[in-house]
């Protein structure tokens, strides 16, 4: 199991590292807030890959389907109420 570069002899190194850092109890809240933002990164870059790829569709259509502001905010809103 090979993660960025960093095996799993280092994972265990640096996870102990933290829990004597942080302690037992402060590491599970990190563990969380690590996750939360990971998620929130992905989810960024998902928006970023789809807003590209409207863009390149967009130039490829032509004027005849290009999306007003007003709805690419309103997909934006729904996409966030579905998340």
């Amino acid at each position: 199991m090979n993660i960025f570069g960093v095996g799993l002899p280092e994972i265990a190194v640096i996870a102990g590292l933290a829990l004597v850092i942080f302690g037992p109890k402060r590491l599970p809240e990190l563990g969380r807030t690590l996750g939360k933002t990971l998620k929130n990164l992905q989810k960024a870059s998902t928006e970023f890959e789809n807003e590209i790829q409207k863009a390149m569709n967009d130039s490829d259509d032509g004027p005849q389907n290009k999306q007003t502001n007003s709805d690419i905010e309103q997909d934006s809103i729904m996409q966030n109420k579905i998340d």
